[in-house]
């Protein structure tokens, strides 16, 4: 028996459905955002078939594979061009190598961020081949510290969006249109790195305002790199727009093969930003934005439901009961956004609240939930739809487990 357990252990898959029920809607550990129905429904064709992604079907010869999203970028965000490669790290880097290898870049004190699993905005320079030259300092940096940093060197005007961290209280940092004012002055290109990127006003729905795509392109910034997998909800990849100029020097770069998506990323992203075109169905379908937005009475039903499943449970075991607590958008994203939530609190009996984690995690599929104050809470606001039986069916074995922590 132990040998057919361990082989069929060993057979299963390493990467595998989990149900986020951390509250953290877009969960960097738990594989970012969801894709929407209309990309995920057609994906077995593109997959398991033959495709255009370099063939030009008019004229019969090579073609590139970035037309199947440039011409959509360009129509969303106004940008003259696109192109789109790996993540967001990989547009940063094949960007600068381009635009500023052994030359100058500066960038205030205050935008040297980190991204994420030590990966930090000045390595990536470092690798990229630019000199970073920084100014200002970590709360205050003017327009007259980016205009006294100009040399005949100087190759950029880097602003990066701090994304994943605010600085409050005596702070002053420079407008995008100031920085585009001062680059056109000394004939400097100016890049903005947004980081999550995103398409939509989230303060008309109640969030906190962010800098939107449209907002980077129409101040004027020469180039603007996002994620596409973070707040547009779309697959793992870094999107570079800007002048044109700038796009194609950046597609004939060495290092663009290096960084390139394959098919199903573009497709997928492709799928994705079709949704763009009705915001409205954006919302609708896309799972990032559909839970970011959900209506506090909304998941309360779900929350409702979930509990009325359950039914009566053993309390030797466990206790439930509903809470309110708040999701977070995740994704190095509005870091202070708390968005109003409904919980399942799972109150330890004779299971204790590690154990009850540990339970969940070995569930088929894991639920991953979260452990505060010796309580197990489930945010029904990450749990789909589909997900609500199998979470309930999970806490009734809890409730009936006679095992011992």
């Amino acid at each position: 028996d132990q040998i057919n357990k361990q082989i069929t252990i060993l057979s299963q898959p390493s990467l595998k459905q989990v149900i986020n029920a951390t509250g953290v809607i877009v969960h960097t550990n738990l594989g970012r955002s969801l894709l929407a129905k209309k990309v995920i429904t057609p994906f077995n064709t593109v997959a398991g078939c033959y495709s255009n992604l370099e063939y030009d079907l008019k004229t019969g010869k090579r073609g590139s594979r970035y037309v199947h999203v440039e011409d959509i970028l360009i129509e969303l965000t106004g940008a003259e061009s696109a192109m789109v490669v790996n993540n967001n790290a990989a547009a940063v880097l094949i960007t600068l190598d381009t635009i500023a290898k052994d030359k100058e870049v500066i960038i205030s004190r205050g935008q040297l961020v980190e991204i994420g699993g030590s990966f930090r905005i000045p390595e990536v320079m470092r690798k990229s081949g630019a000199r970073m030259f920084e100014i200002g300092t970590t709360n205050k940096t003017t327009i007259d510290d980016y205009e006294a940093a100009i040399v005949s060197n100087t190759a950029l005007l880097l602003k990066v969006h701090t994304s994943n961290f605010q600085t409050v209280g005596f702070t002053e940092e420079v407008s995008l249109d100031a920085l585009v004012a001062l680059g056109k002055k000394y004939n400097l290109p100016v890049m903005e790195d947004l980081g999550s990127g995103c398409f939509i006003d989230f303060s008309l729905y109640g969030l906190t305002k962010e800098p939107t795509v449209q907002d980077s392109v129409a101040k004027g910034a020469d180039i603007i790199t996002f994620s596409g997998d973070k707040m547009l909800g779309g697959p793992q990849c870094g999107i570079i727009l800007g002048k044109e100029k700038i796009i194609s020097a950046i597609k004939a770069n060495q290092l663009a093969r290096a960084l390139r998506v394959d098919k199903l990323t573009l497709f997928a992203l492709q799928e994705t930003l079709s949704l763009y075109r009705d915001e409205k169905k954006a919302i609708q379908q896309i799972p990032t934005l559909r839970m970011i937005c959900q209506s506090y009475q909304s998941v309360c039903r779900r929350a409702k439901k979930l509990l009325n499943m359950i039914e009566r449970v053993d309390n030797t075991n466990i206790s439930l009961r509903l809470c309110d607590g708040f999701s977070r958008v995740g994704g190095g994203a509005m870091p202070l956004e708390e968005i109003r939530s409904r919980l399942l609190c799972i109150s330890p009996g004779r299971l204790s609240a590690p154990f009850i984690v540990n339970l969940l995690h070995s569930y088929n599929p894991p639920i991953i939930a979260r452990l505060e104050k010796d309580q197990v809470l489930l945010d029904v606001r990450t749990i789909q739809e589909k997900e609500v039986k199998i979470v309930a069916e999970a806490i009734k074995l809890l409730s009936a487990t006679n095992a011992i922590s």
